[in-house]
């Protein structure tokens, strides 16, 4: 970072009598752009997109976990709502966006 602020301020003219180059005065906010979207926004957004293809593909028989921490299988899915069996004949009509992930990734003991 710093050889980068070296040549961006040598690139400078000098006693700023000249008018500067805008694609010089613009180009470090495009480059803290480019490394947000790479590092923090599209990997953001696979994620989302991973959550809603497993949401998408639930069915019947499926261990599924909650937003709540509430593991469960799946008995049945409509539309946006999913009916899980917690165990001990407690049935929980849940919808589909508070289900986080596959518990088999989570080691259970």
């Amino acid at each position: 970072m710093g050889n980068f602020l070296t040549v961006y301020f040598m690139a400078q003219p000098a006693g700023g009598a000249g008018a500067s180059n805008p694609l010089v005065t613009f180009l470090p906010l495009i480059l803290v752009f480019v490394v947000f979207y790479f590092f923090m926004i599209r990997p953001q957004m696979r994620k989302q997109k991973e959550l809603n293809n497993y949401r998408n593909s639930l069915g019947k028989g499926d261990k599924v976990v909650t937003t709540g921490g509430i593991y469960g299988r799946v008995l049945e899915v409509k539309d946006n709502v999913v009916m899980i069996d917690v165990g001990g004949d407690v049935k929980l009509k849940v919808d589909k966006s508070a289900l986080l992930k596959d518990p088999s990734d989570i080691e259970q003991k």
